[in-house]
């Protein structure tokens, strides 16, 4: 029978050519998206400035977060811990730098600080002079810096005696050129050096090194050595090899975990709708074969022989189609990952990576698929017995089987479970968790019933159809109730692109328009003050702004994360925390206080959502301990309960409190309100002149709204990437089986031109057919969406509409009735080109 399967494989290429198309992309998508993931794991970033050092040490970056309440617990049970992140840089005592020189195997050890700062008006890193060995850079003119002296790259143009502005934490200060240094490689930030002295001081953290480097005799084991320093260097962590880059730029080890998040969610999605399509797509192709089948079957071949056959050609397809996904799949990688650094999603420094094993995955799911397909059609055509065969091979009528009612009832099962999670359990756009799975669930499970569906929608439409378009879509509302399984096959990739599209895209644009009401609606201010290059805003700035004329108020912004420790709280993600100024808070947003005053915001405070105070039992006057984001703990005194929209809560602190526990170590924005009568335009001019000469930016209320969307825009250009990527393969799905559906009908439109129909009237009829198949498939698609958007809709948005332009619905069916009428047209015209005759005298193929 196998030789018999490669022997079919050459005289019908034409269907298969449908299925390797769907394996091919299906597995080319799973692929790529395992590269992503592979690369957000090794989260791999060459290192450049520390590129010199064997071993790098630095804060660890998580903590022990118990499982259990540790106030429950007796002195003798089992404690068990699981790792948390902290969002923020965990810094080092520079003392450990003096132990570590007793490690053995170590020859020198040198701490290393990063300051963010501008050097006439250029983005750099300040560090102390000592840390140049660590890339290393070397002088090529001039000396090393003493007080009030830099040594600058030789990139910057400058000379020894030059004089240079450098604005740090805040503030300008001028230090002269002592030196020039070239560094051995490329860097992608440029390094400003200073003394010891003036380092630690702009750093703001005397004492404290961000990482530290150390370097190793000659001859010494590296890995020996980083294992001795880690034992020694209790509770940091210590990296050798590629994952120095790590220590360098910690954003490529936070931007991996999200590439994870992201490559998980879009493969697993892939491997959905990917077994699907090719379920689908060979179901579809087995069918058109139903007349040889039933022949063979009729001829004496055993039931086991017959699925044997379907499954060596599906198999002979499959196996060719992965092979070549699994050669192209890193290149489809590369471009995605080359999208998300180009966009800023992830940082130019990571490094994209693709091994054997993410190819392996995406064609093992794509053989499985195929498999599964396979047994599934070959089953079916063994089961028809020989004295059947012949009359159940003309039209294809049974579809509900057991197999298929029972998948059907799991999907609905589960869409309508996560829907009453959705509205019963969860509160703003986090409801989209539960939202965005349903869609599939809700399609599967529409899918498994599509024939009849169809069938009943057919039977609607049929009246209409035929007073738009007389015989022609008579003929055609015929031929789709009399192949209606045939149909349900080109239905049901058109319900799955309008479904998945429309619920995706309105997911997110909901959720976008939501963030930023959330966050308009609580910002009062008419202007804002900013630090450009990330340099941090002077702490005694927002005592100068609120003498400015026309200020009502002004507060620092600082956001962060935190953990809640007393209460206990199991969440390793924290709670988001805002730094507010205790004088301003109140003019400068619009947060409803329930209990308290935002005054008392001061020292170790806190100002709580009432949601929170009722999850911790907690009310005014009450003590909770937190762990802030690069680890310290606080007591804090809850002062204030706020009244916050749901989804969007935030626990309110003092700025000066938070920020110096943040990677800046600085407040980066300052809020400013008007005074009533004051016009904005002119706050904002007056502040300018306030501000001049100082390393601050000054805009409108309008550029911090616009700054706000472009930040949410990023987080939804990702989510269009991915889905767009997996709708682009639900597309050439719905064209991929229409036209194998439309070419196999050559016989058939042969014999309708014999019996007077002209060319011209099929097409016609061809053409309604498809609008039918098109119009059913947008109706089922807006449906299984609607399964989605409106609870999570109503949870979120209190509608049960969801936000977002009509366009992008309009767009989206458009898409498809315009893709299903091509799909469907162009080869009826290629079927029914030459002689009626010839077509009809040589079948379908």
């Amino acid at each position: 029978m196998l030789r018999l399967a490669f022997r079919t494989l050459r005289l019908r290429k034409g269907g298969f050519i449908g299925t390797f198309v769907a394996v091919f992309f299906g597995a080319l998508i799973v692929a790529s998206c395992g590269g992503l993931m592979e690369t957000g794991i090794r989260a791999n970033a060459e290192p450049q400035r520390l590129a010199a050092v064997p071993i790098i040490v630095t804060g660890g970056q998580t903590f022990e977060l118990p499982k259990k309440d540790p106030a429950t617990l007796e002195a003798d049970d089992d404690r068990k811990f699981e790792d948390a992140r902290l969002p923020e840089r965990v810094r080092l005592d520079d003392g450990l730098v003096s132990r570590l020189r007793s490690v053995p195997g170590v020859s020198d050890v040198v701490g290393e600080v990063s300051i963010p700062l501008a050097a006439d008006g250029r983005q750099a890193l300040g560090h102390a002079w000592d840390s140049a060995a660590l890339t290393p850079y070397a002088l090529t003119a001039g000396t090393a810096p003493g007080a009030g002296e830099v040594v600058v790259e030789s990139t910057s143009g400058l000379k020894p005696g030059d004089r240079v502005e450098i604005a740090a934490r805040g503030e300008i200060e001028t230090f002269r050129v002592a030196g020039v240094a070239a560094a051995p490689r490329s860097i992608t930030r440029a390094g400003v050096f200073f003394s010891a002295a003036d380092a630690a001081r702009l750093s703001g953290y005397p004492g404290k090194a961000d990482v530290i480097g150390v370097f190793t005799k000659p001859g010494a084991d590296i890995e020996a050595v980083r294992e001795s320093v880690a034992a020694a260097a209790t509770g940091a962590t210590v990296l050798s090899g590629i994952d120095r880059g790590v220590a360098e730029f910690p954003e490529a080890e936070s931007s991996g975990s999200n590439l994870i998040v992201i490559a998980a969610v879009s493969g697993g999605l892939s491997v959905m709708v990917a077994m699907f399509v090719v379920a689908s797509t060979l179901s579809l192709s087995t069918q058109q074969r139903s007349r040889e089948l039933a022949l063979m079957r009729a001829i004496g071949t055993t039931p086991r022989q017959l699925r044997r056959m379907v499954l060596g050609e599906a198999l002979a397809v499959g196996l060719l189609a992965t092979a070549l996904a699994a050669a192209f799949g890193p290149f489809l990688g590369e471009w995605l990952f080359g999208q998300l650094v180009e966009n800023g999603v992830v940082p130019q420094v990571l490094r994209f990576y693709q091994g054997w094993l993410p190819s392996v995955v995406g064609a093992g799911a794509a053989i499985l698929a195929v498999f599964i397909a396979a047994f599934v059609a070959g089953r079916r055509a063994g089961k028809i017995r020989p004295t059947e065969a012949l009359a159940e091979a003309a039209v294809t009528r049974r579809w509900l089987t057991p197999t298929r009612f029972v998948l059907a009832a799991l999907c609905f099962g589960g869409g309508t479970a996560l829907a009453i999670v959705t509205v019963a359990v969860m509160t703003g756009p986090i409801a989209a968790s539960t939202a965005g799975p349903a869609v599939i669930l809700w399609a599967l499970g529409v899918a498994m019933i599509t024939p009849g569906v169809a069938k009943v929608m057919t039977a609607l439409l049929q009246w209409p159809m035929r007073l738009l378009g007389g015989i022609d879509a008579r003929l055609a509302v015929l031929n789709t109730r009399a192949g209606i399984v045939r149909a349900a096959g080109a239905v049901t990739p058109i319900m799955l692109a309008v479904g998945i599209a429309t619920a995706n895209i309105y997911l997110q644009t909901t959720q976008q328009e939501l963030a930023n009401q959330a966050f308009t609606e609580d910002v009062r201010a008419d202007a804002v003050l900013g630090a450009p290059h990330g340099t941090g805003l002077s702490p005694d700035l927002v005592q100068r702004i609120q003498s400015v004329p026309g200020v009502a108020g002004a507060s620092e912004y600082v956001t962060s994360s935190v953990f809640m420790e007393v209460p206990y709280e199991r969440s390793d993600d924290g709670r988001p925390a805002i730094g507010l100024t205790a004088a301003g808070a109140g003019a400068t947003t619009d947060t409803k206080v329930t209990q308290g005053d935002l005054k008392a915001l001061t020292g170790a405070t806190i100002a709580l959502p009432d949601v929170y105070a009722k999850d911790f039992g907690r009310g005014i006057g009450d003590t909770l301990s937190l762990r802030l984001g690069d680890g310290a703990k606080v007591d804090v005194k809850v002062v204030a309960l706020t009244d916050q929209r749901p989804g969007f809560e935030s626990m309110l602190l003092p700025a000066s409190l938070l920020a110096p526990h943040t990677t800046a170590g600085l407040a980066q924005q300052m809020l400013v309100r008007a005074a009533p009568g004051v016009d904005p335009a002119v706050l904002t001019e007056r502040l300018r002149e306030a501000t001049a000469g100082q390393p601050v930016s000054v805009g409108d209320r309008d550029a911090l709204v616009a700054a706000h969307a472009k930040d949410q825009a990023v987080g939804a250009w990702v989510n269009y990437l991915m889905v767009g990527m997996i709708i682009a393969y639900t597309v050439i799905s719905v064209a991929n089986t229409l036209v194998m559906a439309t070419m196999r009908r050559r016989r058939e439109f042969g014999l309708q031109r014999l019996t007077g129909s002209t060319r011209a009237q099929v097409l016609r009829m061809a053409g309604f057919e498809g609008g039918l198949v098109a119009l059913i498939g947008i109706v089922l698609g807006t449906v299984v969406s609607a399964g989605a958007i409106v609870p999570f809709c109503l949870v979120a948005a209190d509608s049960l509409l969801p936000m977002g332009s009509p366009l992008i619905y309009l767009s989206i069916i458009g898409i498809a009735a315009a893709l299903a009428l091509a799909a469907t047209l162009v080869p009826a015209w290629a079927a029914t080109r030459g002689q009626p005759v010839d077509a009809a005298t040589t079948g379908s193929d």
